[in-house]
C-alpha cells in the first residue's frame, strides 16, 4: 500500500510538553495522523500521513446517530537505555481491532497496510515519545461511518485514521492502589451484545455507574453480569484478577467483556511464573466474603492505560471491605514490574512481543 505522505510545516507544528511528570492522560496529540478512506467501488484507500487537523463530516453522518464505530488503543516506548521506540503486541491490538469491525459491521482493514501507516506515523513523530520512564506514547486507531443518511443501516462508506499523543499514569493516583464500587443497578454489556467489541457503545454505557461511583468517592466501577448481577465481570476500562489463596481468578472471555492485550499478557506471565491462574465465574458474595476472612490476597485491573492497577478496597451494598492490607500486592507489583520491563526494553521478552522500530 502507498503511503502519500505530508509533512506539517513548522506553522502546524505544536509545541511539545516540556515535562513529562505533567502529561496526565489523552490531553496531547503529535503534529501528524495517519488517515484512509472506504467505500463499496474501491474498498479501502488513499492511505496518508498529513498534518494533525479537525475532521469535517455531515451532520447526519451515521456514526454520530447509531454509533458505529470501532477504536483501539495500544503504546509504542522509548527505552531509557538505548532510545530505541518498541511497540507493544500492536499485531494483538490489530487483530482485535477487525474483529470489533466484524461485529459491528464495518469493513475489515487491511492490517498490513494499517500496520505501516502506524510505523510509519510513529517514526515521523518520533519526537513525541516521551523519554521519562512510565510515560508513552498513546496510538489510538479509529474507525467511523460517513454516510450522511438518517436510516438504521451499516454504512457504505468510512474514514479510518490513527492519532498518537504522549501520555503519563491513567490515574491521577498513578501505580496505587484504588477504591472499587460495585455497581448492581447498572450493567454494561450482556452476551450476545457488544460487549467484546472494543466500542464506543460500550463506554457510553459504562457512565452513568461510573458517575455514581465517582460522587461517592471511588475511582471505579467493578460490573456485574447483566444475566443475574451477581458474577463479576470488568472494572472500568479494564478486566480484573482476584488472588484467593494461591490461585489467580479472572472472569472467562464470555461475550460480554473485552478480551484485553495486557490481560493475556498477565495470564501468559504469571503462568511463566507458575501462578496458577482459573478462567471462571467469581461471584460478588464470594469475593466479599475471601475478603472479610483473609482468603483474598490480592486484587488488581489491567489495560492498555494503566498497565497495572491495584485495588486497595471494595464497596457492596453499603459494605467496604478492605483487601489484604489495603497496599499494593507482591503479584501485582511484580506484573507491573515485569510488563513494563519488556515495553521498555530493560528485560528479556521471553514472548516476543515488542517490535524494534528502525
Amino acid at each position: 500500500m502507498e503511503i502519500k505522505v505530508t509533512l506539517a510545516s513548522a506553522a502546524q507544528r505544536k509545541p511539545r510538553p516540556v515535562e513529562d511528570s505533567t502529561l496526565g492522560f489523552g490531553h496531547h496529540f503529535s503534529d501528524h495522523m495517519f488517515l484512509m478512506s472506504y467505500d463499496p467501488a474501491r474498498r479501502w484507500h488513499d492511505a496518508r500521513i498529513e498534518p494533525y487537523h479537525d475532521l469535517t463530516l455531515s451532520p447526519a453522518a451515521m456514526v454520530l446517530h447509531y454509533a458505529q464505530e470501532v477504536f483501539e488503543g495500544l503504546k509504542a516506548y522509548r527505552g531509557p537505555g538505548d532510545g530505541a521506540i518498541r511497540l507493544f503486541r500492536y499485531q494483538d491490538n490489530l487483530a482485535r481491532f477487525n474483529r470489533s469491525c466484524e461485529r459491528l459491521v464495518i469493513p475489515e482493514l487491511p492490517l498490513d497496510g494499517v500496520a505501516a501507516g502506524l510505523k510509519q506515523l510513529v517514526q515521523i513523530d518520533r519526537d513525541w515519545v516521551p523519554r521519562t520512564p512510565g510515560c508513552s506514547l498513546y496510538i489510538r486507531p479509529n474507525v467511523i461511518a460517513m454516510d450522511p443518511i438518517l436510516g438504521v443501516r451499516a454504512s457504505d462508506t468510512y474514514l479510518f485514521y490513527i492519532i498518537v499523543g504522549p501520555v503519563g499514569a491513567y490515574y491521577p493516583e498513578g501505580f496505587n492502589p484504588v477504591s472499587i464500587f460495585v455497581s448492581d443497578d447498572y450493567v454494561r454489556a450482556v452476551r450476545g451484545g457488544i460487549g467484546e467489541a472494543k466500542t464506543g457503545a460500550n463506554y457510553a454505557a459504562s457512565l452513568k455507574g461510573q458517575m455514581t461511583a465517582k460522587k461517592q468517592g471511588f475511582s471505579q466501577v467493578l460490573w456485574l453480569d447483566a444475566l443475574e448481577r451477581r458474577y463479576v465481570e470488568e472494572v472500568g476500562t479494564m478486566n480484573i484478577f482476584f488472588k484467593l489463596g494461591d490461585t489467580v481468578y479472572t472472569s472467562p472471555l464470555n461475550g460480554s467483556i473485552l478480551p484485553g492485550v495486557t490481560r493475556m499478557s498477565a495470564i501468559a506471565l504469571l503462568r511463566h511464573w507458575g501462578v496458577t491462574v482459573v478462567e471462571e465465574p467469581l461471584a460478588i458474595d464470594r469475593l466479599i466474603a475471601a475478603a472479610q476472612s483473609g482468603e483474598l490476597k490480592e486484587a488488581f485491573g489491567t489495560g492498555t492505560a494503566a498497565v497495572i492497577a491495584p485495588v486497595k478496597d471494595i464497596a457492596f451494598r453499603g459494605d467496604r471491605v478492605q483487601v489484604a492490607d489495603g497496599k499494593i500486592g507482591p503479584l501485582a507489583q511484580r506484573l507491573y514490574d515485569g510488563i513494563l520491563a519488556i515495553q521498555y526494553g530493560t528485560a528479556e521478552d521471553p514472548f516476543g512481543w515488542t517490535t524494534l522500530l528502525d
